[in-house]
């Protein structure tokens, strides 16, 4: 079973940067694409961003579109979320995710980190 593990998240002030970073093993990288997903309490948990792990293509929900971008590092089976121009409404549980289609659903992806807190103070 694919084992991923975040981390990075923490506080910051809007306008501020962080960068998650999730550490994958237990899988054959190449066959997964690589999403993150944030949920608040009390809402359901909704695409930020995903990277195919053999194209490299990305893509990414409006709501971060050029302050996000998401990469991946296959030497060190790790794929990261950079997070600029933060925003408070950008606080949220961040989620790595593994799956193999292509889709913005949660129900797409089969294997899931335990999360990062983020939290952006204004």
């Amino acid at each position: 079973q694919v084992q991923l593990v975040e981390s990075g998240g923490g506080l910051v002030q809007a306008g501020g940067s962080l960068r998650l970073s999730c550490a994958a093993s237990g899988g054959t990288f190449s066959s997964y694409r690589m999403g993150w997903f944030r949920q608040t309490p009390g809402k359901e948990r909704i695409f930020v961003a995903a990277i195919s792990w053999g194209g490299g293509s990305t893509s990414y929900a409006d709501s971060v579109k050029g302050r996000f971008t998401i990469s991946r590092d296959n030497v060190k089976n790790a794929v990261y979320l950079q997070m600029n121009s933060l925003k408070p409404e950008d606080t949220a549980s961040y989620y790595c995710a593994a799956g193999r289609i292509v889709s913005t659903a949660p129900s797409a992806y089969n294997y899931w980190g335990q999360g990062t807190q983020v939290t952006v103070s204004s």
